[in-house]
């Protein structure tokens, strides 16, 4: 059966198992305070060289985004943002656990507007501290949608944090291929002006594991570490962390990877609109989300495994993944699959 239903269905690039084999009977220091998470740092610095940034490692996305948000909140402040966010949707509730409200707003493919949010903040100010206090705004980039922010929809955020006085964050589970993507004109660089926090996923873009945080406002780089520990976050093999990243930005990889997930994905989307099957949305990165009818969906379910997305009536919209792993055999495979259903 053909692999598409994510991009972390698979171990990790051959860079990275090559240097754990390496190492792998060194002794080495816990916590992240080791030799290969300083130089993981130094190479993500490299990209960001014109901050002064501090980077954290976290092994995944949802306990990223939990101590993130649980650091840089007081107990009375809440996280603006859109109703297909990930912290809204897929996160079983974890800012909510942590005493922070998450306030859900309409997203626009995918994506929240200044508009939007100020809205929402002018009508939490008419009753004050009988309400949540909106402190900060989260966005993903790529979106859950795949559809990546461009660079003016981004300094329209940065202008209206910095008049309502909150924090931007971007989760960047998948921002590489948001990097990567053919309308994205920025680079990590230009995120760390734009950004308060953001982190540089690596669980779906090549590695084992992990995410690297990495904080650009200086009002909230203080004692993060603290929270790292209090929150189960902080690794006592810290040092697997920092391999992954090596890994990903020694050769390159993480760019090469993203792009390769991203050309595969555009292939797939091309050949969807060829063939007449609907676009629940278009995407820009390595997500791709077609519309097919159950019949069509019992072929293809039969043959290639994939996430549903939605139902609508008689119709469901499903997700197809691309990743650093996938072959473009694969990809011609589902092409012919996905030709076969198109007839039924």
């Amino acid at each position: 059966m053909l692999f598409f239903r994510n991009d972390y269905g698979q171990g990790c690039i051959e860079d990275i198992l090559n240097i754990l084999k390496d190492i792998n009977y060194e002794n080495i220091t816990g916590y992240g305070q080791d030799e290969y998470c300083q130089k993981a740092i130094s190479l993500i610095k490299q990209q960001i060289p014109d901050l002064d940034v501090d980077v954290h490692f976290i092994v995944g996305g949802t306990l990223t985004n939990q101590t993130i948000i649980k650091h840089v909140l007081k107990p009375y402040e809440g996280v603006i943002a859109c109703d297909t966010g990930h912290i809204a949707t897929h996160e079983t509730g974890s800012i909510e656990a942590t005493g922070h409200k998450v306030i859900m707003l309409p997203n626009n493919n995918g994506k929240l507007t200044s508009d939007v949010i100020r809205k929402c903040f002018n009508d939490h100010m008419l009753t004050y501290e009988h309400m949540v206090y909106p402190k900060m705004v989260y966005i993903s980039n790529a979106t859950e949608f795949g559809t990546v922010y461009t660079r003016e929809e981004l300094m329209d955020l940065r202008h209206i944090c910095d008049e309502l006085g909150l924090y931007l964050m971007m989760d960047g589970a998948r921002l590489a291929q948001a990097l990567m993507s053919p309308i994205c004109d920025y680079t990590i660089n230009d995120l760390a002006k734009w950004c308060d926090v953001f982190y540089i996923g690596g669980t779906k873009n090549g590695a084992l594991m992990g995410e690297a945080v990495v904080i650009t406002n200086p009002e909230i780089k203080p004692f993060f570490r603290f929270n790292l520990k209090q929150n189960g976050a902080m690794m006592a093999k810290g040092w697997l962390l920092g391999v992954q990243f090596i890994g990903l930005f020694e050769n390159d990889n993480y760019f090469k990877n993203a792009k390769h997930a991203d050309e595969l994905s555009s292939h797939i989307q091309d050949e969807l609109v060829r063939m007449k099957y609907p676009l629940y949305m278009k995407s820009d990165t390595n997500q791709v989300f077609p519309v097919v009818s159950k019949k069509q969906y019992e072929y293809l379910s039969e043959r290639v495994d994939f996430e549903i997305w939605d139902q609508r009536e008689d119709m469901l919209v499903i997700r197809f993944a691309t990743s650093w792993c996938t072959k473009k055999e694969d990809v011609d495979q589902l092409i012919q699959y996905l030709e076969q259903a198109s007839e039924l």
